[in-house]
């Protein structure tokens, strides 16, 4: 059966000469596998340009329940990104939280509410011209209310952190910090220096870690610190 949705690509990887299999999160069906045959070819009816992290797309899918693996009949972008992949922050930001998506989206049912929370966080991310270079770190605390672990305040994670015998510095500046972090939203000014946004986000990456064993190390970090800095 044929189905309509939206979909934020998460990965692909290369399968056999010419083809993929990408990982996306679909409005409808929440995350899935879709094979897409010779689109690696010049020959290829869709351009592997739409499969690259984080695009957003208008989909239309064939879905079975029994099958792990779906293919997709229509495909196209539901929203061109202006400035995401051209702007080196940008895309630092986009490549580091790809990174996290992909260890931490599981949802395989429709929650449209997070769907949405997803695609208009990109949207912004891509539309937005200055002061985003706290956005990341928005994101992720706004991101852990869907997984189930948003903190309430900085108070919660310092405690959490403590039952763990986790220790880091977290002192009642970053705190403060914090607590001004959870509450805004993407438009909201917060005045953090370099030093003090790298530590903030090695607060939240760990308070992540905490929550998902499986999370491990990330990769792109190392790449975003040298941006922002």
């Amino acid at each position: 059966m044929l189905h309509k949705t939206r979909g934020i690509v998460i990965n692909y990887i290369r399968y056999r000469e010419t083809s993929i299999i990408a990982k996306i999160y679909t409005e409808k069906f929440g995350i899935q596998s879709y094979i897409e045959n010779g689109v690696r070819s010049s020959k290829g009816k869709n351009r592997i340009a739409l499969f690259q992290p984080l695009t957003l797309l208008d989909l239309v899918l064939y879905h079975d329940d029994k099958k792990e693996i779906h293919r997709i009949s229509e495909i196209k972008a539901g929203y061109p990104f202006k400035s995401l992949p051209y702007d080196i922050l940008k895309s630092s930001i986009a490549m580091f939280l790809d990174e996290v998506l992909n260890k931490t989206l599981k949802e395989s049912n429709e929650n449209s509410v997070l769907f949405d929370f997803l695609y208009h966080s990109l949207i912004f991310l891509d539309e937005t011209e200055e002061h985003f270079e706290n956005f990341h770190l928005i994101f992720l605390l706004k991101y852990a209310f869907f997984l189930g672990f948003s903190p309430q305040d900085a108070n919660e994670m310092l405690i959490q952190f403590r039952e763990a015998n986790i220790m880091i510095p977290f002192d009642s500046d970053y705190q403060q910090l914090m607590n001004r972090l959870i509450l805004a939203d993407y438009q909201t000014p917060v005045a953090i220096n370099r030093g003090a946004r790298n530590h903030l986000l090695e607060i939240i990456i760990l308070f992540y870690q905490l929550h998902f064993e499986e999370f491990g190390e990330v990769k792109s970090l190392q790449v975003l610190r040298e941006v922002l800095n």
